[in-house]
């Protein structure tokens, strides 16, 4: 029995994703659960498992290629299955067919990859109730399906019954969606060129020498498409995935919620010294403890006495919903773009639990590996500026939360003591915040507290 594992929704709506890795290659046992393929969403790298056990008969999709949920990635099936071809790419007819059918409103897929009664389960896949959706495409006339193959070339369309003139479309170059898109990033016109690849369609390697230059590799070696520039002065590289949804993110947040940004400079030596101590016990020798830890402490001891900055402002409800939990989101740069994973819970947690938390949580974001649920339902950021030495800034909300807070450099500073002039450790901390619904008397006394306690972690007793 011959099975094809179609790109799955991992989560939070995803409508397609790049294929960065493959696992396994043709010819491989695998068994169900073992990881096969690695993809790039919108907001990570994420690891799929087979749902099916056997032999890797075809990889329908090529390392680099983004395709839309739904579509087959993978053939697994026994060694004497029959590979079935590749599809040809469609002819005029069904075109022709789709161009005089009625638009439809949007594809639906079903899950075909819940495995059929008594067979293993995949892990993180259960039977589903709904159908999953996807956006339609621009032409389903030219969509190839399971190897997306090269898009049809479009030919002039036949009347439609007697009497009517026929309607003369021009040709279209055989090419897969990925080289189109590469065309279009780089302003290349693809029916100009002699198509190289198979079966008459142009490939990426066309496109990239009518436009003059190679594919540049990025920081993770992924290649990106750059531009030609006689004189070298520019590059263009696409926006998609983390940094796509980063600046859909952004834009969608600081003209929907009325962002207010508070500042205060604060004397942190005694927040650096209790950093060297914690350095010293035994408890935290095998992790990483650092002002973050602090700082991030006292924002979950601050919300108990406002906890309406740990509040969301939902539009459609017209109801703004306080949390009594809080997801701790932390703002982490990666080669990617930014990703705001959040440590669940970390109200629950102990000073150790929050550090070994907060380790792991930055470590698997840098490495570009964090899951959509880690960066899904978080409810309060900080984002450390201070790492690259600036002193503050003006942070944007992250959509569905209502603040975050910016920490500046710690750097030694003239500080008035009594009736002295001393150097300290000084830092300034930055809060932005939804208007709407918090104030500014709420958002000062949020900002105070977390000054109080990082210029004196322990008043922490009092909370």
């Amino acid at each position: 029995m011959t099975n094809e594992f179609k790109l799955p929704d991992v989560g939070e709506g995803l409508t397609e994703a790049e294929i960065v890795a493959w696992r396994v290659k043709e010819g491989d046992v695998v068994a169900i659960n073992d990881i096969v393929v690695e993809i790039e969403t919108a907001k990570s790298i994420v690891e799929l498992p087979s749902p099916y056990a056997g032999h890797v008969l075809a990889l329908l999709v090529k390392v680099g290629e983004t395709v839309e949920v739904g579509t087959p990635i993978i053939r697994i099936g026994e060694p004497g299955d029959a590979v079935a071809p590749e599809p040809e790419a469609p002819s005029a007819a069904p075109a022709e067919a789709a161009a005089t059918a009625p638009a439809p409103s949007g594809p639906t897929i079903i899950d075909t990859n819940i495995p059929p009664t008594g067979q293993a389960t995949l892990v993180g896949y259960g039977p589903k109730q709904r159908a999953l959706k996807r956006r339609a495409r621009k032409s389903d006339a030219g969509a190839t399906g399971a190897t997306g193959a090269a898009e049809a070339a479009e030919a002039p369309v036949a009347p439609v019954s007697a009497g009517v003139e026929a309607i003369t479309r021009p040709a279209r170059a055989l090419a897969k969606p990925l080289v189109r898109r590469l065309a279009r990033d780089l302003g290349v016109d693809l029916t100009a060129l002699v198509p190289t690849g198979p079966k008459g369609t142009v490939s990426k390697e066309d496109v990239l020498a009518a436009a003059g230059g190679p594919a540049a590799p990025t920081a993770l070696g992924t290649p990106v498409p750059v531009a030609a520039d006689p004189a070298g002065r520019e590059t263009r590289e696409p926006i998609k995935g983390v940094r796509k949804q980063m600046a859909s993110a952004m834009v969608a947040s600081a003209y929907s919620a009325p962002h207010v940004t508070e500042w205060v400079t604060v004397d942190a030596t005694a927040t650096v010294e209790l950093v060297a101590r914690l350095k010293e016990r035994r408890e935290f020798a095998d992790v990483k403890v650092s002002p973050l830890l602090v700082a991030a402490r006292a924002c979950l001891l601050a919300m108990r006495r406002t906890p309406l900055i740990n509040s969301t402002w939902d539009e459609a409800a017209q109801e703004v919903v306080v949390k009594h939990y809080v997801n701790l989101g932390i703002a982490a740069a990666t080669p990617r773009g930014l990703v705001v994973p959040n440590v669940k819970d970390a109200h629950a947690l102990s000073l150790l639990e929050l550090a070994q938390a907060l380790e792991a949580l930055t470590a698997t974001a840098r490495e570009g590996r964090t899951q959509p649920p880690d960066l899904a339902g978080g409810s309060f950021t900080i984002t450390n500026v201070g790492v690259f030495g600036v002193d503050g800034g003006t942070p944007i909300i992250n959509p569905g939360e209502s603040a975050i807070l910016c920490l500046g450099a710690i750097k030694p500073q003239p500080w008035v003591v009594g009736d002295a002039v001393v150097p300290r450790q000084v830092m300034t901390l930055s809060l932005s915040f939804d208007h709407r619904h918090i104030d500014g008397a709420t958002g000062s006394r949020f900002l105070a507290d977390v000054a109080d306690l990082i210029s004196d972690p322990a008043t922490a007793l009092l909370f």
